[in-house]
């Protein structure tokens, strides 16, 4: 793209300009010996064409909405609609959660975000002895169709996109929301949203895996097999990067961890003998933003233009859709602070940017307490206006890829492309990522990266404004957000009720039924379905599953 001989001057330029630079530094130090993005990589001090030299605009951006998909899925992105504003939340009861979900609708956002509790989120009802005292806590408590039917009560489900957190038990949250939609009178056809369904990066980041390896990703396909016939507009995975990122990784290695999970999901999909066309166009991804926000822009031109490669070239994919990364976006939790929390809104600010200009489909933003509690009603308002602020105010959703040709923007594409591309081929080796996970290589290279990122603020070498720099003394929170602890008191009555009214001689034949098909090679998703119709508890169905399938245990050598 670059003249060679135009090229040959900018860089004798550019020595030039190093030469004085050194000698400028003599008379007027810089602030530190060496500059950092955030993931620790080092900036120079200038960037020009001679950091892309070997830059080929049709080879490494093209079109937007075009292989390779650097500059966007969309032809027109933003100019055409805004990404899906989507606010995370639930909490408590049911009837709470759909008390703030008709609040955020009212407020402008477009889409709902469900979080589960941490009972729900690894298969157990609330009156299981583990859930003491953690119900409600960290998400909504769903423990059957009935709960669910109220968290979306006076919510047409034929005109909102869904997103759920659910991993493990996605393919029972699955059925429960289809069958919710179908005594709406909703067609499963007309549902939209995604489910997370990302189990390996629960084995890799966040720990809530309820089923071994084999197990869980048959489940994965299972709902990659049905969603294709019955579900056609649903997004049947989110790979996550995002807790991959939040558990201490760079942004080389969100990438490339979360791109290598991606890779195990449609080698476990083609060996179960679906088309790539067919199931691929539905898969999404999930990734944090952090602060440093050129980086985070290269990051996810990088993870696009890697998994187009990926899908043409190693799965022979046609459709162009195959082809195409979307991703959601959250802003980053673990950079929230405790301490001066107003701060935040600033850095969600910084983070929201950093996911629009890099081309994210969906977004949501973290809330200003969320260090602290809960986030409260006004939190998250001022956390969906940030988006709306950066939508209509900004000017940075009027033009596709606004930051392409920056040669600094390019070169740190090309520099995170570049070492995902080396993470992913060491996960070859070691066998995939199944197996690298096992032998606990990505645990260890986060725990890795998480330490370094760790010694450098405490070092006082990465600053965080009103953490380890500009402290201030602080009065003790006030009007945070609690869980009222009869919540679990609550849920448990809900459960006596619906055993107490529902049929158990059905509930125990579709368990028993589903029992079977655990036991073949059938798809389970028909079988959960009807096992959640006849108003079969998650614990209940999880608890089959576990009886047929054995538990996950962790034994990495680390």
């Amino acid at each position: 793209m670059f003249d060679k001989e135009k090229l040959g001057q900018i860089k004798e330029s550019a020595e030039a300009f190093q030469a004085k630079h050194q000698k400028s530094i003599e008379k007027r130090p810089e602030r530190k010996q060496t500059f950092e993005t955030g993931s620790g990589a080092e900036v120079n001090v200038l960037y020009t064409p001679a950091d892309v030299s070997e830059f080929d605009y049709m080879e490494d951006l093209g079109m937007p909405g075009s292989y390779p998909y650097t500059r966007g899925v969309q032809t027109n992105m933003y100019r055409g609609r805004f990404w899906t504003m989507r606010m995370y939340a639930g909490f408590a009861t049911a009837e709470e959660s759909n008390k703030r979900y008709k609040y955020l609708i009212e407020q402008g956002s477009m889409g709902l975000s469900v979080a589960f509790d941490l009972p729900t989120q690894i298969g157990y009802d609330s009156d299981h002895a583990l859930a003491e005292g953690e119900v409600g806590k960290v998400g909504v408590a769903i423990d059957s169709l009935a709960d669910m039917e109220i968290l979306f009560d006076g919510i047409p489900l034929d005109k909102v996109s869904t997103s759920m957190t659910i991993n493990a038990p996605a393919s029972v949250l699955l059925a429960m929301y289809i069958a919710v939609a179908e005594k709406q009178g909703v067609s499963s056809d007309q549902l939209r949203g995604t489910i997370q369904n990302d189990i390996l990066k629960e084995y890799i980041a966040r720990g809530t895996y309820i089923f071994p390896t084999e197990p869980s990703m048959r489940l994965i396909t299972n709902i990659f097999e049905y969603c294709s016939k019955h579900v056609p507009q649903w997004n049947t995975i989110s790979i996550s990067g995002y807790h991959i990122r939040e558990a201490g990784s760079t942004a080389s290695q969100e990438v490339g961890f979360t791109l290598a999970d991606g890779i195990a999901y449609v080698d476990a999909a083609i060996k179960a003998g679906l088309d790539v066309d067919v199931f691929a166009p539905r898969l999404s991804f999930f990734f944090n933003a952090h602060n440093d926000i050129l980086e985070e822009v290269a990051k996810y031109r990088a993870a696009r233009r890697l998994w187009a490669k990926i899908m043409k070239e190693r799965f022979g994919a046609k459709d162009p859709k195959s082809m195409a990364l979307k991703f959601h976006t959250q802003t980053g939790g673990s950079t929230l602070t405790a301490q001066q929390p107003e701060n935040n809104i600033v850095r969600v600010a910084i983070q929201t940017l950093a996911a629009v200009l890099g081309g994210t489909q969906s977004l949501h933003t973290n809330s200003k307490d969320e260090a602290l509690a809960l986030p409260t009603e006004d939190s998250v308002r001022v956390a969906l206006r940030t988006q709306q602020i950066v939508a209509y105010e900004s000017g940075a959703a009027d033009t596709v890829d606004p930051l392409a040709g920056s040669y600094y923007i390019e070169a740190k594409t090309n520099q995170i492309e570049k070492e995902a591309m080396e993470y992913i081929k060491k996960i070859d080796e070691i066998g995939g990522a199944p197996k690298a996970i096992d032998a606990g290589y990505i645990q260890q290279e986060i725990m890795d990266a998480a330490y370094n990122y760790q010694k450098d603020i405490e070092a006082g070498k990465r600053i965080i404004v009103g953490m380890n720099k500009f402290q201030i003394k602080e009065e003790a929170p006030k009007g945070l957000l609690k869980v009222d602890p009869s919540v679990g008191e609550l849920q448990k009555n809900k459960l006596v009720e619906l055993r107490a009214k529902r049929d158990n001689s059905l509930v125990q034949e579709k368990l028993e039924t589903l029992r079977k098909a655990c036991q073949s090679d059938e798809n389970l998703m028909p079988f959960i379905l009807d096992a959640v119709r006849a108003y079969g508890t998650l614990g209940e169905i999880c608890g089959v599953m576990r009886e047929v399938f054995g538990e996950y245990q962790q034994s990495v050598q680390l």
